[in-house]
């Protein structure tokens, strides 16, 4: 196999571990934004907001802010990784 000694190590597994946390955390928002509203449809249907039942409304609107916050969120922490990675000096060639 081509990729058999490939190995991740020092500031780049670092890099990797922190992007697949963040990833995951915000998959799982994201999964519970979604199918939470479907899980709980009928014990949110009794809660009205601005005369909308409550699941609609979080289907409809509140979900949707979830999703532009989740890539709001990821652009800010990814960028601040970088800038991190930047920042430390270069492995030298000795």
């Amino acid at each position: 196999m081509p990729f058999e000694n490939l190995t991740v190590t020092g500031k780049q597994g670092d890099y990797w571990r922190k992007n697949l946390r963040l990833v995951g955390a915000l998959t799982a928002i994201w999964f519970a934004a979604t199918f939470g509203v479907i899980y709980f449809a009928e014990a949110l249907s009794h809660v009205y907001v601005f005369g909308w039942p409550m699941h609609f409304y979080v289907a409809a609107q509140g979900s949707l802010l979830v999703y532009v916050l989740i890539i709001w969120v990821y652009a800010r922490k990814m960028n601040a990784l970088d800038s991190e990675l930047e920042r430390q000096p270069a492995i030298s060639a000795d």
